[in-house]
């Protein structure tokens, strides 16, 4: 892919920014990390929180591929609402309905008037240790509730969890969640990224189940980010665990361009 140009669209929901790229032809060099680290870069390249690759799946709509900025791999959920609508836009399904695959399985999505509802995978061994809960929704996350959420740069507090000596090789993301007026607002630093973004997919999906666990707040449940608001449905099946999760807010496509990358 030597100074090949690449063609992108750029998406958003609720803050939480994306490259996506049709990659159904297959060219794009997904194991190499540094042309990743290169677009998602906000000085020197695009700039996101993630990129993702739209493939072709042999049995569902689509398949989607999503890279942190530093080149590892995930799911996520802000993520694949915006790949529900850029595959659409591609003519890769019709109407509201579709399901698609991702590196944690399949996943059945929902176009709405103004929203996107993508379902996740069910949840269970949720750990909780009084007001610090863990839950994996794709992607690790740590909670931290109180009753208020910390003002001013979060960075610190968090990456002395994310790289703490239980977290610091494979990682995890960190939320602060305090209840709200609608129901919960959080604040999260995501792995990968380095750094707080304005929202967050999985780790709104973990803040709601943690709060159904930590306040006994039903679905669906209201979550105020940075970013804006999203919701989250689910049914409990067990003392901490869930089915039926579906993570709803808005996809918005910014703009579409191409980047000459010497690679």
């Amino acid at each position: 892919m030597n100074r090949e140009r690449i063609f992108f669209e750029k998406y958003q929901g609720t803050g939480n920014d994306f490259i996506l790229i049709d990659d159904r032809q297959g060219h794009f060099p997904s194991v190499d990390s540094s042309l990743v680290k290169k677009l998602c870069a906000r000085h020197y390249g695009v700039g996101s929180d993630g990129l993702i690759l739209i493939r072709k799946s042999f049995h569902l709509d689509f398949h989607m591929d999503f890279f942190n900025p530093d080149g590892s791999t995930s799911f996520c959920g802000n993520g694949s609402r915006c790949a529900v609508l850029f595959a659409r836009s591609l003519g890769m399904f019709q109407g509201e309905k579709c399901k698609f695959s991702a590196i944690d399985g399949q996943h059945e999505a929902l176009v709405l008037d103004q929203e996107i509802r993508v379902k996740m995978r069910d949840v269970g061994n949720c750990v909780v240790d009084g007001n610090e809960i863990e839950i994996f929704t794709g992607s690790p996350h740590f909670l931290s509730f109180g009753s208020t959420l910390p003002v001013g740069d979060i960075r610190g507090s968090a990456r002395e969890i994310r790289y703490s000596e239980k977290y610091a090789e494979k990682g995890i993301n960190v939320n602060f969640v305090a209840p709200d007026a609608r129901g919960i607002a959080m604040r999260t630093y995501e792995r990968g990224v380095e750094d707080e973004t304005l929202s967050c997919g999985t780790g709104v999906t973990a803040a709601a189940l943690g709060a159904a666990l930590k306040y006994a707040l039903t679905s669906p449940i209201h979550v105020s980010t940075a970013g804006g608001l999203l919701k989250v449905h689910f049914a409990m099946s067990g003392q901490s665990s869930f089915r039926d999760i579906w993570l709803e807010g808005p996809a918005i496509k910014v703009f579409e361009g191409s980047i000459t990358l010497s690679v």
